[in-house]
């Protein structure tokens, strides 16, 4: 391990650069493969959802129509449609508690992913930035080699060069700035979407709870939980809570 660690060094010493941009690109294609993957991961949630979405609405049609025959005064058929219910709603709680958690795994892993892709950002910045300041000094170097038996005018050629260097560096600071700034975008509105949607889940409990009988509709009041959402999020709670 030793011997392996010195021709690695020796690899290192010689083009440092070179060998950061492998890193990089490396975790580039490694960052690629994790997004598929979170793509592929997306596609079950969306399926999970699509049965969750089903039970509901197979739920909802056996409690009509259990009703339906109850009124009817077939208890025998309502007792039938009774139980078949019941286990619809069973497997309406355990597809819900299925759902959640891939949700909350899609969401921790898109984080990661979107926190890692702002690394490499980071990291290309740096490599720029340290190439430039490699050739720089190497530059510098050689020029005080020749200073020693040259008279030589840095306020010339040399001073244009480090200028183009200097834009061009620049110029690559401002793409990378570019691609921070905009790997924020939308994450206020992500942010109010989810406040609108707590807002409207314990809507839809207190609802529920009315519906049951646990509270009764004058003594119930939904707190104003939307007064954190964002302008057009609390607007649509307010319209919810209106109607």
């Amino acid at each position: 391990m030793a011997q392996i660690n010195k021709i690695a060094n020796i690899f290192w010493e010689a083009d440092p650069i070179a060998q950061m941009q492998y890193e990089y690109d490396r975790a580039v294609n490694e960052l690629k493969e994790g997004r598929v993957g979170l793509e592929q991961y997306r596609g079950l949630v969306e399926r999970v959802t699509r049965q969750v979405s089903g039970n509901r609405s197979h739920v909802q049609k056996l409690e009509a129509e259990t009703k339906a025959y109850l009124k009817a005064g077939d208890r025998a058929t309502a007792a039938k449609f009774a139980l078949e219910l019941q286990k619809a709603k069973t497997d309406l709680a355990a597809n819900e508690q299925q759902l959640q958690m891939h949700e909350t795994a899609y969401g921790n892993n898109l984080r990661k992913i979107q926190h890692a892709n702002s690394k490499l950002v980071e990291l290309k910045q740096k490599i720029q930035q340290y190439d430039a300041e490699l050739k720089m000094s190497a530059a510098e170097a050689e020029i005080a080699k020749l200073a020693e038996s040259f008279d030589l005018n840095l306020t010339t050629d040399f001073g244009q060069i480090e200028s183009v260097i200097q834009q061009k560096i620049d110029q690559n600071r401002g793409k990378v700035r570019v691609a921070a700034d905009l790997s924020s975008k939308g994450i206020a509105e992500i942010d109010a979407e989810e406040k609108m949607q707590a807002v409207l889940a314990e809507e839809a409990l207190t609802n529920f709870e009315v519906e049951l009988g646990l509270k009764s509709p004058e003594t119930t009041r939904i707190a104003p939980a939307a007064k954190d959402l964002g302008p057009a999020a609390t607007d649509k709670a307010a319209e919810k809570q209106t109607s």
